[in-house]
């Protein structure tokens, strides 16, 4: 298996299968002192671990990083910094019945086309457990962008649609992300998304979500204008998680019925420079980020491992009926919110780090 490498200057490569001894990420063009720990990661891991509400999979996974090197008394080194967390509650038996069936939607048959064998127990290199993974590299690209940018930046996600139920904007507080099981921004839909999603549940089935990832304090100037355009990185960034099927920056599809009189983000004067009127193009402009709020969202799939029973095939090419057992997420994009943000802080640092080595810190650099 190649590319599993993620980034140029700041890049990280992950290993492990869902069902091994463990998974893990080795992050390499850290900068060096930066202030870093365990202790500074395990917070962000916290938010995407698995077990801790009805709403998602019941497996039981501490995620307790451990850091094997590139720090040195609580500083990076400039070296690699490799991360392992040790897998403790897998339940492979769950995974028998499927060994040999290809589950509707799922990598089942296309990782057994392409390599002719295939870790069928809980998915393998295919599960989402490897996300953990990248939330733990995003950790420290965010801390050090932080570190680098100060107390202005900050990226925030949540849950703006689960199934055909959207958050209603005039309600979107993004401090409500932290006061329900859903990091919905929308404390009115947060509660009636429980019992969709219990339904969902009860059915044996599952529900897609649409994300919203923003980023605030982003300096002007990253990205290229051709081939290293910021919203080109951002949305190569989000559909490498698992089921992610669509991206948009900013006002994304919805631009194509705006004239351009309404999708052109009016500047005026103001007391620190051009101010923009608008942001329907998502902080972008020409693949280089303007200054303003970066914007993504990004449409997740419903999770192909169900127990509603679908028409499929196994490796004999027999006609088999598919149920899949075990602990799986009604919606894979609740815990897919810490990954986005990770995979945010992961291009924004590569591309501050490539934008430095080309034009400097500044004009008068």
């Amino acid at each position: 298996m190649a590319d599993n490498s993620f980034g140029q200057l700041f890049s990280f490569t992950t290993f492990g299968e869902s069902h091994g001894p463990g998974i893990g990420c080795v992050v390499d063009g850290v900068p060096p002192r930066i202030p870093l720990s365990e202790a500074l990661v395990q917070p962000y891991l916290d938010r995407r671990k698995p077990g801790q509400n009805r709403f998602v999979t019941q497996r039981r996974e501490a995620d307790s990083v451990e850091i094997l090197s590139g720090v040195f008394e609580g500083m990076t080194t400039g070296t690699p910094v490799a991360m392992l967390i040790r897998n403790t509650d897998q339940r492979s038996k769950d995974y028998g019945d499927i060994a040999r069936q290809f589950r509707p939607g799922h990598a089942d048959f296309t990782y057994q086309q392409k390599y002719g064998i295939r870790d069928y127990r809980g998915g393998g290199r295919s599960s989402a457990r490897e996300t953990a993974s990248r939330v733990a590299a995003g950790a420290v690209a965010d801390l050090a962008l932080k570190h680098v940018l100060g107390d202005g930046f900050r990226i925030r996600g949540g849950v703006v649609q689960i199934g055909q139920h959207p958050i209603d904007r005039n309600r979107l507080d993004w401090d409500e992300t932290a006061n329900n099981p859903f990091f919905c921004p929308d404390p009115v839909a947060a509660v009636a998304w429980e019992a969709v999603l219990d339904e969902v549940r009860k059915a044996g089935s599952s529900a897609g979500a649409i994300l919203e990832i923003v980023a605030d304090g982003v300096p002007p100037g990253l990205g290229q204008p051709i081939y290293g355009k910021l919203d080109s990185d951002l949305a190569a960034a989000m559909m490498t998680i698992n089921a992610a099927k669509g991206v948009e920056i900013g006002g994304g599809f919805a631009l194509a019925a705006m004239d351009g009189a309404e999708a052109g983000d009016e500047m005026r004067a103001g007391e620190t420079g051009p101010e923009f009127l608008s942001n329907n193009n998502g902080g972008v402009l020409g693949g280089i980020s303007t200054g303003q709020q970066l914007v993504v969202r990004l449409a997740i799939k419903p999770t192909s491992s169900i127990l509603t029973p679908r028409r499929s095939v196994d490796l004999d090419g027999a006609d088999v009926d598919v149920v899949t057992k075990g602990r799986h997420d009604p919606c894979v994009g609740i815990r897919g919110v810490p990954v986005a943000e990770a995979m945010m802080a992961i291009t924004l640092l590569d591309a501050l780090m490539r934008h430095t080595g080309q034009c400097g810190l500044g004009a008068d650099a």
